[in-house]
């Protein structure tokens, strides 16, 4: 059972990347290459990807998009410049995905509610992060002597809703007392196992300076991401982070924050009272 729901997760997290894909190739493409029309279809079957994504991720969704009816968008795929029949299903394109920045998902509400009252629609989308599907995760660097590396292995987070979770995935980063960044953002693969009030990731993330460089003060900072298919982006849930002496070996599990994600350590809120943590795993690498 456990075995047939990871395999499906994956199928899942496999159609929502194509989706995206699709989603990036029709908004990128010159206007000569399909027709508006086209491109609508396009976008219809990219958002028919999406559904099926979805519900092989969750377990508890009551409105599935079978495998029987992804294959009959074979055709369509096969035939879009002379398709010119009637889509076989009732959906309407969506825009592709939003990543926002930290901060910019309550301005984006605060813009939603104000066009709503105004007539005015959406509002403008923010320039995409590439989404993490895959991942954007680094190798370890080259060891030095004397001189430490550290990789952190994400094992799972603790949340109430884990099951209801879409895409989710890690960015960490390493940040300065101002939130400056000190070394390159990466993001995990989309998690796929999800269990009880767990989303497990089981992957290793290699630190981008070596422990000694870090300067006093700094901290890695850990944003759970997910999409919210009815606002149509991808958000930041929670935040934890790790000072500088929390670095030694071994186990420790860390306390979630609430969003946005403070990088300057000043206002920090409690997600829950809830005993639900992110909890990781600590090697250090040192080259004597």
């Amino acid at each position: 059972m456990i075995q047939s729901s990871i395999t499906a997760g994956r199928q899942g997290s496999v159609e929502s990347s194509l989706a995206r894909q699709l989603q990036k190739e029709v908004q990128s493409t010159n206007s000569s290459d399909f027709t508006e029309e086209q491109k609508k279809t396009l976008g219809k079957v990219a958002t028919c990807l999406e559904m099926r994504s979805t519900s092989l991720q969750c377990t508890q969704s009551k409105d599935e998009f079978k495998l029987e009816d992804l294959k009959k968008l074979e055709a369509i795929i096969k035939n879009i410049l002379t398709y010119n029949k009637e889509f076989p299903f009732d959906v309407q394109p969506v825009p592709l995905r939003k990543i926002l920045a930290p901060g910019e998902e309550e301005n984006l509400e605060l813009e939603e509610e104000e066009d709503a009252a105004a007539g005015a629609g959406s509002a403008e989308a923010f320039p995409p992060r590439a989404p993490a599907s895959q991942g954007t995760l680094l190798p370890r660097l080259p060891s030095e002597p004397g001189m430490t590396l550290l990789t952190i292995k994400i094992e799972k987070i603790g949340l109430k809703d884990a099951g209801q979770c879409i895409d989710p995935y890690m960015t960490i980063s390493v940040k300065d007392l101002n939130g400056v960044d000190l070394n390159p953002v990466q993001d995990t693969p989309v998690a796929t196992r999800k269990e009880d009030t767990y989303i497990h990731f089981s992957v290793d993330v290699e630190i981008q300076r070596h422990v000694e460089k870090l300067p006093k003060g700094a901290a890695i900072f850990f944003e759970f991401k997910h999409y919210k298919p009815k606002k149509r982006f991808t958000s930041t849930k929670c935040f934890a982070f790790m000072e500088m002496d929390e670095i030694k070996p071994g186990p420790i599990v860390i306390e979630l924050y609430k969003k946005p994600t403070d990088f300057k350590r000043k206002k920090l809120q409690l997600l829950t009272k809830k005993p639900l943590y992110l909890h990781l795993h600590q090697t250090l690498h040192k080259d004597s």
